[in-house]
Order: structure tokens, then C-alpha cells, then sequence
């Protein structure tokens, strides 16, 4: 098949491989190079760094807005011919007019079982809410946001410790099987198209930097989905010592006696106290201007003692 392929961020790039592999590229359309890093050079996307150093003779487009019309007919004119097109959109960032997808099969891959988690952060959602599973679906595109028909879906269980990075890459490299198997499909004419539940549709918010913060008097469930949600961006951080320590990675235990929220029970497992009959357990932390590191490097390092206390962040 000839493809038009619509990405920015790192999540499709397995896909765009081996769509390289097996199909045409007739070109990619990118987010255009934004200024990043100390010296605030033009950078390229992951998919604009990626195809310019791997499709060289591929048109690679980096519109300010896909669905303005110029820009719009530009993008429209590749592969325009071709019986055997498909477009494909992962993780753009930009919405699609219905004039620039009008009679177009396209196909967007969607980090969640939708209508499960629609929306800007599906896999933080999915961890932040406790899921025990999680995977993508290969959608059509519709006017409301990830509202378009099913095409297909891929599974996998949500471990406790796992974090969003984590089920980031995971799902990340589930999703070329995906999406070749639904362009096969589309090819033999043995597509399925499913409408979702719209009484099953959940909500995936776009993260804010505020709101990497954990409550202690929580039990200490809750507590855990929230540092693995919230890790790596935006981190949750507590004080310690009167200085932020961010929590990066995490799991939960019961156990007996009493202690304040936020204590210490247990320096070399790391063990916090939550709410009564619960702990969370810190796996992976990071200092101020510190690579993130194991608990007990950390605590072995500042010879943290059995009841130091844990608190809200220092105000910024």
C-alpha cells in the first residue's frame, strides 16, 4: 500500500519503521522543528528527526496547520492516484478537517480500549484509575475527539509497578502488529468496523505540572497509581528533609501497626505509611539535580532513620 503518515510524537515511531518496511511511504506530515534544549536549537520531532534520516526520498511536511487549504491540497496531491492508499495518524497533535480527510481511508492508533480513556493521556489515565488492562485501538476519525469507528484493538495487563513511561514504550511497540493487520484487512475487504458504547466513554485529561502530588492519608493503592501515573512527567514530589524528592516509581503493601501519614516505617524497603493498614512502597526516586535512582541508594546515601516524616512539597 501507498501511505500518507501523520505523527509527532515518539509513541508512533515503531509503527512508521515498519510501515516503512512493508508499505510505501508517500510522505510524512510532522509537526514543524520547535526551538529545545539549553540552547534553544530548532529540533525536529521524533518522526521529522527519524524520516530524514531514514526516508530520504520521502516528502516530509511540517505544517503550522495540516487542514489550512493550501497546505491542505498540498497534502491531499500525494499518492492521490493510487487505489491502495491509506493515511495514517498517530500522536499528530493537530486536528484534521473533514475537507482535508474527505475521501480518504484513514486510520488513527489510540493508546487505550477505547471508549475507554479518550482524550490527551490515555495511558497515565489508565494507571492512575487502578486498570488492570490497557492496549490500543486503530479507529476511524470522526468530528468528536477518538469517537470514530473500532477497527481493531491489541490487549495487555497494567502491572502494579509499572509506570506511564513504562506502559508508554510498551504499547508503543504493540502497536505496528495493530496497524499492519488492520491495513491487511482494509486490503481484503474483511474489515469490521464496531461503533463504541458511547455509556462506556471515560474521559483522559491533559496532565498539568500541578498535579504531581499524593495525599498520604490515602490508602496507599491510590497513593501508587498516582506516582506510576504521574512518572515520569509530571512526577510526584513530596518534601523530605525540606527539600522536594520526587517519587518515580512505586508499589503498595498492608501492614499492621500505626504510624502518621507519611512516615517512615521502613528506611531500607523504602515502606511509607498511608492509611491505616496500608504502605507505599518507594521503588525509584530522584533528588534535586539528581539522576533518578533506587530507594535504597537514596536512603543509604542521606542515612535516612525510621520515623522522619514526609510532607507536602515546599512551596515553588
Amino acid at each position: 500500500m501507498h501511505i500518507v503518515y501523520f505523527g509527532s510524537g515518539a509513541f508512533g515511531l515503531p509503527t512508521l519503521e515498519a510501515l516503512a518496511q512493508r508499505h510505501t511511504i508517500a510522505a510524512v506530515v510532522t509537526q514543524p522543528d520547535r526551538k529545545a534544549g539549553r540552547g534553544k536549537a530548532l529540533t525536529p520531532t521524533p518522526i521529522g528527526a527519524w524520516a530524514e534520516a531514514n526516508l530520504p526520498e520521502v516528502p516530509i511536511l511540517k505544517p503550522e496547520r495540516a487542514s489550512e487549504p493550501k497546505t491542505r491540497d498540498a497534502i491531499r496531491a500525494h499518492a492521490a492516484d493510487r487505489a491502495d492508499l491509506a493515511w495514517v495518524i498517530i500522536a499528530f497533535g493537530q486536528k484534521l478537517s473533514p475537507e482535508l480527510l474527505a475521501d480518504r481511508f484513514a486510520v488513527n492508533l489510540h493508546a487505550s480500549l477505547l471508549p475507554r480513556w479518550r482524550g490527551a493521556a490515555p495511558i497515565n489515565a489508565a494507571i492512575l484509575a487502578g486498570d488492570r488492562e490497557t492496549g490500543n485501538s486503530v479507529i476511524t476519525l470522526a468530528d468528536r475527539m477518538d469517537a470514530g469507528l473500532v477497527l481493531g484493538q491489541s490487549r495487555r495487563p497494567v502491572e502494579p509497578t509499572q509506570t506511564a513511561g513504562d506502559l508508554h514504550d510498551l504499547l508503543a511497540q504493540d502497536g505496528p502488529a495493530l496497524v499492519l493487520d488492520v491495513l491487511d484487512r482494509h486490503a481484503a475487504r474483511t474489515l469490521e468496523p464496531e461503533t463504541q458504547d458511547e455509556s462506556l466513554v471515560t474521559l483522559a485529561k491533559k496532565m498539568k505540572k500541578s498535579d504531581g502530588r499524593i495525599d498520604f492519608r490515602d490508602d496507599a493503592d491510590l497513593c501508587r497509581c498516582r506516582v506510576n501515573g504521574y512518572s515520569p512527567w509530571p512526577g510526584v514530589t513530596v518534601a523530605f528533609r525540606s527539600e522536594p524528592l520526587k517519587f518515580l516509581r512505586a508499589d503498595a503493601e498492608q501492614r499492621d501497626g500505626a504510624a502518621a501519614p507519611g512516615t517512615i516505617i521502613d528506611p531500607v524497603r523504602g515502606l511509607i505509611a498511608c492509611a491505616p493498614g496500608t504502605a507505599l512502597r518507594a521503588i525509584e526516586v530522584q533528588p534535586p539535580g539528581k539522576k533518578p535512582m533506587p530507594w535504597a541508594d537514596f536512603a543509604r546515601g542521606r542515612t535516612v532513620e525510621p520515623g522522619e516524616q514526609l510532607a507536602d512539597p515546599p512551596a515553588t
